[in-house]
């Protein structure tokens, strides 16, 4: 069966999974603006813009022969719910024979998700696909650790775009993977590979750190934000990202009161300033934030859809986080209206002001450092001065001598 999925990140692990599963996978195009021009032309006016951009990317797929899309769903207020349903209506009525099968937590409804499983596994034998299952997720779990150490490192290197271009090489790598063993042994490669790049160095108290947290299609897919995490990389600043495939699996499949993954214990820490959930990921937004603050990072970038209900409602409370944790917070609103230069002159502002940010922390740190040791000096001094004063008051006195007349 001729396959496709939407394009969210790094899609190798999906591409692996289907491939393996025997289906002829159709690639989907990273986003483009005649991608997203699509989808806004037969998408409802006010829908969110994750809806628009997918739509067209569906339609795309469509066109080139897709019997089946595979994808993700949300639940709750967020309009995500609805997705699967409107996208499936669109493609009809455009005259395409394509089936959209989104794929909910198994928790909420065990045998629905099983039927979707029996629809995507191909005949494969259950034993089976619990082994390719694994074999994905450790592939997306390698791949996720790379992509986030490179979005570290690549703050420093010395000549700009290097970890990109070795970025696109190491992923050709693992397409190649039909083991777990491959696996691991790319990645030893790719973790060299890195290593080899030349790049500056930097002291601990010199290094900016900025968290991404938002809607989880707009930060993962860099075609959608405008590149917001090369962007920063390339103004010297590190990135941490709170959402990727293999945390996103993790989180979805394992119990929530587990104290693991952290995102698990992150919803925890929102729960003074956001007690009730309002759908998407909101609430896992607002905690993260709380963590990036804990952790000392300089600053936070918000991404959220044009009109995304969940984020709109973290975005009247950040002003007041922001004054509270001490922690800048720049909030992006994107659509399919939004320019690169836009994003990259917001970017540019706020890392200037977060970096003054830091630099004065640095420098007010360091003048109490003085102070302190100032003070210290003085107090030891009087202490000193105090005691050979008692001792001179204490000390007896000195007989004194009779002269004979």
């Amino acid at each position: 069966m001729k396959t496709s999925f939407p394009h969210m990140g790094c899609v190798t692990g999906y591409k692996r999974l289907l491939e393996k599963l025997g289906h002829e996978v159709i690639m989907p195009d990273p986003p483009s603006q005649k991608t997203m021009e699509l989808g806004v032309k037969y998408s409802p006016e006010f829908i969110c813009f994750p809806f628009k951009v997918m739509m067209g990317t569906y339609i795309e797929c469509a066109q080139k022969g897709a019997e089946l899309i595979v994808s993700s769903g949300g639940a709750g207020p967020c309009r995500a719910g609805m997705y699967p349903d409107v996208h499936q209506k669109v493609l009809q009525e455009l005259g395409f024979n394509t089936r959209v099968v989104v794929f909910d937590s198994m928790f909420q409804d065990f045998h629905s998700f099983y039927e979707k499983v029996k629809t995507v596994k191909n005949g494969t034998p259950n034993r089976k696909l619990l082994g390719l299952a694994l074999f994905c997720y450790i592939l997306i779990k390698k791949m996720d650790k790379l992509e986030k150490r490179m979005k570290i490192l690549r703050a420093y290197e010395i000549n700009q775009g290097d970890y990109s271009k070795a970025w696109k090489d190491i992923v050709k790598m693992f397409e190649k993977c039909d083991t777990i063993r491959d696996v691991n042994r790319t990645y030893k490669r790719a973790v060299d590979i890195f290593e080899a790049i030349p790049r500056r160095e930097v002291k601990e108290n010199q290094r900016i750190r900025v968290g991404i947290v938002g809607e989880i299609y707009v930060i993962m897919e860099p075609t959608v934000n405008k590149n917001v995490e090369e962007i920063l990389n390339n103004l010297g600043v590190e990135v941490e990202n709170v959402q990727y495939i293999s945390d996103w699996v993790e989180h979805n499949i394992m119990p929530k009161w587990l104290p693991f993954p952290k995102s698990h214990r992150v919803f925890k820490m929102s729960d003074k300033v956001a007690p009730l959930n309002c759908g998407g990921h909101d609430k896992e937004n607002m905690g993260w934030v709380h963590d990036f603050a804990r952790r000392g990072f300089d600053g936070v970038v918000h991404l959220m859809p044009f009109a995304c209900l969940p984020e709109l409602v973290n975005l009247g409370k950040f002003p007041a986080i922001s004054n509270e944790l001490n922690i800048p917070i720049m909030s992006l609103s994107l659509d399919e209206q939004m320019g690169e230069a836009h994003v990259k002159t917001r970017l540019e502002a706020f890392t200037d002001l977060i970096k003054s940010k830091h630099y004065a922390k640095q420098k007010a740190s360091i003048g109490d450092a003085i102070g302190s040791a100032a003070q210290s000096a003085a107090r030891k001094a009087q202490s000193k001065a105090q005691e050979v004063k008692d001792n001179l008051k204490t000390a007896p006195a000195a007989p004194i001598k009779q002269h004979a007349k």
